[in-house]
């Protein structure tokens, strides 16, 4: 439920012309200068991130930041990723229609919502029965119905649901979560961010058989991830 990145050049990501969307020009111009630009080329992913409302995720004294390139507050002391962090995570799980992700910290659900656009079947847990709740309710009024719903420590995973072909942490773990990496496909990746309590580099975990590979991207900032297998 946060997320801080990089900063890179410029590409263009050509508009639709009409729209009753009073929101669409303005989530179009943040796909295009704050994602496309920086590099995500996904077409799938650019495509959810522009036709997502973005702003009906946003607390409303927030509005007004909604596509703003930054992460933003919403309750109980979480946050909402920024844009660019949201489109990098997703498309690192370079999600197929078949495929079944795992979302720890569903957060605000915007995150979900974005990745129940590209997969067959979402499976998410949130650690604070509240902000679950919200969330349910704010998908289903987007008619979102390929998302399974859990609360729970997110650290060990849901193992009633594995094997993921991909899984997503929105949180900063001190280390990578076993339980994560074993409720993997062969194939499947996991991308999370990892590190101290203030500042994490995001990774991408890819399981190859009973090899794992480990890879850096970039550095970031995310709340705690909290559990058994994070912070205590």
């Amino acid at each position: 439920m946060v997320g801080i990145g990089p900063h890179d050049g410029d590409r263009t990501l050509t508009p639709k012309r009409q729209t009753t969307d009073p929101n669409q020009t303005a989530r179009l111009e943040m796909v295009r200068y704050q994602i496309a630009a920086r590099g995500i080329q996904d077409k799938r992913v650019l495509d959810a991130m522009a036709k997502v409302p973005r702003e009906r995720f946003i607390p409303e004294r927030f509005q007004e930041q909604a596509f703003a390139d930054r992460a933003l507050p919403i309750a109980e002391g979480q946050t909402i990723s920024q844009p660019f962090m949201v489109a990098s995570m997703t498309a690192q799980l370079q999600i197929q229609p078949h495929h079944r992700i795992l979302e720890i910290g569903t957060g605000s659900g915007y995150q979900t919502t974005i990745l129940s656009r590209l997969a067959r079947e979402v499976v998410t847990i949130e650690r604070i029965g509240s902000l679950q709740k919200k969330a349910r309710e704010m998908l289903a009024t987007l008619n979102v119905s390929n998302v399974t719903f859990q609360v729970g420590d997110g650290t060990a995973g849901w193992v009633e649901h594995a094997p993921y072909d991909g899984i997503i942490v929105t949180a900063g773990a001190p280390t990578i979560p076993d339980p994560l990496v074993e409720q993997l496909t062969d194939g499947g990746v996991l991308v999370l961010p990892v590190g101290g309590e203030k500042e994490q580099v995001l990774i991408l975990v890819t399981r190859k058989r009973n090899k794992i590979v480990r890879k850096k991207l970039f550095p970031c900032r995310f709340v705690k991830l909290i559990g058994q297998h994070g912070w205590q």
